[in-house]
């Protein structure tokens, strides 16, 4: 029977407790959210969403096509100058996601003969881009320096090192000026994903990357979405010129990918506009993670200390980890529920994501239900 180990497989993640539905939320859910991505508070912002609005309005439902065919406007270019110049970079491609962005950059950065030195705990995206370069590809423990400097020195052509800024599992940061120097001991290249930084880290909010003091290095690339602190969808990378063309020429997901909405363009033009004229919002949504996290600690519960906007609060199973969300939702608080394969270590946490237009009330709220429903 044709897929007929689909129901073999299903019953496999029934048994171990990892089964995945869909539940769409309604336009006016009365949730508190601490689940979603929207560090800034952004999503409906006035701005933002008129700025979706009047992109779509003048520019249509869609992109037409292509980037290299009628997919790329002038808002689209206008939205890649002024994300370089805020992240502090001479150029940036935008793509229709931030998962693009991750395929595009490793597979055009790592071509065949080179190497990648990959962290551990790499997101999905990154991932996949390894195994779809045609360089070779080596995994090193998580945040190690040391291990991407062995890594580095058992190979003599080009080389790329690869890694999260804040790691989306339990909002660590890399050590990214500890990894720049092992790359430039070698004349490798950093390649690193800034989502969970932009926004949130640097000054105003300008990135993990600009706060490490490596914004617009030649040897350092970036990438990012637009999907989190700037409310809105898409990806773009960031780096010299010479690499951004080289994307524009080589990029699979670039070149054979419809391009971005003119409305989530719209919108994170709209967002990053407002995030400049006020970058107490990035400070504001690290003070939230903060708070969070002092306050469940003091609860008893065991969570690791945020370096940016994700606190990571450790559930006792898979199961456990599905229940007390459940919980937490009945009892009107949306929180995240990461479990394996989305771990790399096959632990199961509650991930919570602070937000600037959180209230101290919301947050007491929310750490006296994550401990009323705790397992």
């Amino acid at each position: 029977m044709a897929f007929g180990w689909i129901d073999e497989q299903a019953e496999l993640r029934r048994r171990a407790g990892l089964e995945r539905r869909l539940r769409p939320r309604p336009a006016d859910s009365p949730l508190l959210d601490l689940a979603s991505n929207d560090y800034l508070g952004l999503t409906h912002h006035p701005e933002v969403a008129e700025g979706a609005a009047e992109a779509a309005r003048t520019w249509g439902g869609g992109s037409t096509g292509s980037r290299l065919v009628t997919g790329t406007t002038e808002l689209h270019t206008e939205l890649e100058r002024e994300l370089a110049d805020f992240c502090g970079f001479e150029a940036a491609l935008v793509f229709s996601s931030g998962y693009a962005a991750n395929l595009a950059a490793v597979t055009a950065l790592a071509p065949h003969g080179s190497l990648i030195v990959s962290d551990a705990g790499n997101h999905a995206s990154l991932i996949d881009g390894c195994r779809l370069a045609r360089g070779g590809t080596q995994v090193v423990p998580h945040a190690d320096p040391e291990a991407v400097r062995k890594a580095l020195r058992t190979h003599d052509g080009p080389a790329v090192v690869v890694s999260d800024t804040v790691f989306s599992v339990d909002g660590d940061a890399a050590p990214l000026a500890a990894f720049a120097a092992a790359c430039r001991e070698r004349g490798a290249g950093l390649l690193v994903d800034d989502a969970h930084g932009l926004g949130v880290l640097g000054d105003g909010g300008r990135g993990a990357v600009w706060a490490a003091g490596l914004a617009g290095d030649g040897d350092v690339v970036v990438t990012a979405t637009l999907s989190k602190s700037l409310g809105s969808q898409g990806g773009v990378v960031l780096g010299p010129a010479k690499v951004i063309e080289h994307l524009v020429n080589a990029a699979r997901t670039f070149i054979f990918d419809t391009g971005l909405a003119p409305a989530a363009a719209g919108a994170a033009l709209a967002a990053l506009r407002l995030l400049r004229r006020e970058p107490e919002r990035a400070a504001r949504a690290r003070e939230v993670a903060a708070e969070l996290h002092a306050r469940l600690t003091a609860a008893g519960h065991e969570a690791v200390r945020p370096d940016a906007a994700v606190v990571s609060v450790r559930a006792p199973s898979p199961e456990g980890a599905v229940r007390w969300a459940a919980d937490c939702r009945t009892a009107g608080l949306a929180v995240g529920c990461f479990r394996p394969p989305s771990v790399p270590d096959g632990i199961s946490r509650l991930r919570l994501t602070a937000r600037a237009d959180l209230s101290g009330a919301q947050i007491e709220h929310a750490v006296k239900v994550i401990g009323e429903t705790r397992p």
